[in-house]
This record gives structure tokens, sequence and C-alpha cells, in this order.
């Protein structure tokens, strides 16, 4: 047993050692033509590659160094904030969120009664101090005629006493009387001087100024316009037109001047601010070209916008909480500068984008003509509005009204009066 184990080793090895020499013989022509087949493998992929590298250096020399892009864009537009204008009590709600509302349109009605009966109040406050103020010029008249008679009886003791005083040494005349004339001069002058301080102080009231334009009358006038105003601003109007984004009143709440009641957003003037990297922006400038991509659309399509404004400053240095880079602390960061970019109308009103929507915007550099920072701002239609335009020329209509019931006719009062008894507000 042991020798067949010994020789069963020898056995199983010879084959393998006599087919040994003939594969290693047949091993270099398969390496050999293997080798021929790489070749031109390689140099055909290594062509491609140079090809490819090639072609991208002249796009990027020819058109690719040209444009830059960013992703970090949003769209943004203005939120007008509606806040009341005066305090009251909401009785009814015209607009809700996502509603479209035009410039005008009534959004919140607020209960009138307070401010109507302010109103009628401030009326008759008005037509007291027109008719108190035609008194003071009418004092003036009966003053001086107080004055007249005053003169008169001052010129009747005088006399008086001048006649007894001629026949004084006869001794007609008891010496009592001539003391009684004297006294009743004295008197006469006194009331003439009372008389003429009277004058003087009415006149202090009047000089310098007729009724309708008195301070008493111009004060009233004013509390008239103000409690017209207040009924007028109850009904809280759309100062520009667009989209209700947030409704924060409910009926019967009450609201006051300055409280945040509803944003609204003018959906045909959105723009997009592109936070590109500082190291993007040293050929861009204002006016160039941008193509727009909306991820709500996508690439299909495309929005053909402009550059009109760069940045004051990247984000982190108007942050809240600004990099203190001087303390030494610090890490490099790459930072990115505001652009902001004009999107087309027409297009807008096409495809019609939202506040917030993330955006990809392509600047095109080929022109450099254009102003690194902007000398003007562009007419925006939503930075005016003429809603409010009216309420004052309909207050000073009311209160020519109320001086006109209450004033003497043109030319007839003391202190005359204007021709058609107006007051310089009331006759714009």
């Amino acid at each position: 047993m042991e020798q067949q184990n010994e020789k069963s080793p020898d056995t199983a090895v010879r084959p393998t050692t006599a087919a040994a020499p003939a594969t290693n013989a047949a091993a270099p022509p398969a390496a050999r033509q293997r080798g021929a087949m790489r070749r031109p493998a390689l140099i055909f992929s290594t062509l491609v590659l140079l090809a490819l590298a090639t072609g991208a250096g002249i796009y990027w020399m020819l058109v690719g160094r040209y444009y830059e892009d960013t992703d970090d864009a949003y769209v943004s537009g203005r939120v007008v904030t509606i806040t009341p204008q005066t305090t009251g009590t909401v009785v009814s709600i015209g607009a809700d969120e996502t509603d479209t509302v035009k410039p005008g349109q009534l959004l919140v009605k607020l209960d009138p009664i307070d401010a109507r009966n302010d109103l009628l109040d401030r009326e008759a406050q008005l037509a007291q101090a027109v008719r108190e103020t035609r008194t003071l010029y009418a004092n003036n008249d009966v003053l001086q005629a107080n004055i007249s008679l005053k003169e008169a009886e001052l010129d009747r003791a005088e006399d008086d006493m001048r006649r007894r005083l001629a026949v004084r040494e006869t001794g007609v005349v008891s010496e009592e009387e001539i003391r009684h004339a004297e006294l009743a001069v004295a008197t006469a002058k006194a009331s003439l001087a009372s008389a003429r301080d009277q004058l003087a102080s009415n006149r202090s009231f009047t000089a310098g100024t007729h009724v309708t334009t008195h301070p008493n009358v111009l004060a009233a006038a004013a509390r008239v316009r103000e409690a017209y105003l207040a009924l007028q601003r109850a009904d809280i109007v759309a100062p520009v037109g667009g989209q209700i984004a947030r409704r924060n009143v409910q009926v019967g709440q009450r609201v006051s001047p300055g409280n945040p009641i509803m944003s609204l957003v003018p959906m045909d003037n959105l723009w997009v601010d592109a936070n590109f990297k500082e190291v993007q922006l040293a050929n861009m400038r204002i006016g160039q070209p941008v193509k727009i991509i909306a991820d709500v659309y996508g690439s299909h399509v495309e929005y053909h916008g402009r550059v009109i404004g760069l940045g004051a400053g990247t984000g982190s240095a108007f942050a809240l909480l600004p990099a203190q880079n001087a303390t030494g602390n610090w890490i490099k960061v790459v930072q990115r500068i505001p652009v902001r970019i004009a999107l087309d109308p027409n297009e807008l009103r096409d495809h019609p984008l939202r506040v917030g929507l993330s955006i990809r915007a392509t600047v095109d550099e080929h022109n450099h003509d254009g102003a690194l920072v902007s000398s003007h701002n562009d007419a925006s239609p939503d930075n005016t509005t003429a809603i409010y335009d009216g309420g004052e020329h309909e207050a000073d209509a009311l209160v020519q009204r109320i001086i006109a019931g209450n004033n003497a006719p043109a030319g007839t009062s003391a202190g005359g009066t204007a021709e058609n008894g107006l007051s310089p507000t009331a006759q714009r």
C-alpha cells in the first residue's frame, strides 16, 4: 500500500509535465495577436478624446466663456401689505386668498356708522364756527357804533360842564352841580376808552383775515375733511391689481391703522433674483440678455430677460448675523451677489410664474458695453397708485357747501368776505 501511494503522485504528474512545453510554445503568438488588436482601439480612443478635448476647448473659447449660469435663482415680486387707515369693525370681505383683484376693487368693508356720526358732528361744528366768526365781524360794527355813542356822550358832558363853569361866579350853579358835571365828563371819557379797547380786542380776532379764512373756521374745516376721509376709508380697496396671497382678517374683527389684514402680489410685474458667485461677475453688465428656465414648466418653456441691476453687497453682508471675518477665526467661502433680472411681460402673461419658484438663469456676456451700476430706476406701474386721489377734493366740496350755507352773502360782511365765500383750500 505504501508503494502504491508513493507511485501514484508520479503517475499523476507525468502527463502534466509532458503537456507543459506545448502550452508555453503556443502562448507568445496569442499575446502578440491580442496586442495587435488593442493598438488600433487605443489609437482610435486617443484620437476621439483629443478631438473632444479640442472641440470643447474651441467651444469654450468661442462660445462657452461668454455665458454664466446658476440654478441659485428664484422668482421675486412686490408683496403689497394691505392695512386699514381708520379704526373699525369688519362687516364684509370682498376678496379671499388666490383671488385676482383690480385696482380700486373693494377688499374689506368696515362698519361706517361711527365714522358717519363723527362726520355729522364735525359738520355741525364747522357751521357753528362760521356763524360765530360772522358774529365777530358784526361786532366790529357794533363796537364802532358804541364808540360813536360814547363820543357823543362825552361831548354832551363836556358841554354841560362848560356851561356850568361859565356861570360859576354868579352863584347860579352850586358847587355840587359843577362836581357832578366833572364826574359825568370823567365817566364819559372812561366809557369811551373802554369802548375803544373792546373794539381793538375784537379786531385782534378778525384783523388780516375774513370769515372763510379765519383760524377757527379753518380748524373746523380741517376736522370735517378728516372725518369725511375716515368715512371714505371705511371701504378698504386694492391700491394695485394683483392676486391675494394672504388674508389675516375675519368678519367681526376690530381692526386699527397699521395692522396688516391682507397681502397682495402684482402678478404682472415679477422678476428673478439670481445669486451668482463672485467669480462669475467680472464680465456681467446691466442690459445683458438672460435665458431663463423655470422648474415649474421645464426646459420646453424659455423666458427671455435682461439684467437690470446687481446687488450692493453679498447675502452674508446683509444677514441678520453677518460674518465677523476680522476675528481671524474664519473660513473662506465663495460669496454670491444677487443679480436682478427683468422678465418679458408678454412671456410672463403666457406662462405665469409665482413668487419663490426655482429658476435656472444663463447670462449672455457677449456685449460688455453696459454699466456695472444702474444709474436710474425703471418706472414700475405698481410703484404708484391713484386709487386714493379725489377724496380730498370731495371733502373740500363738502366744506365749501357748509361755509356757503352758513355765511353771509358775498360783500355784506363787515369783515369783507371773499367773492365766492370759500376757504382757500376749497377754492382749489
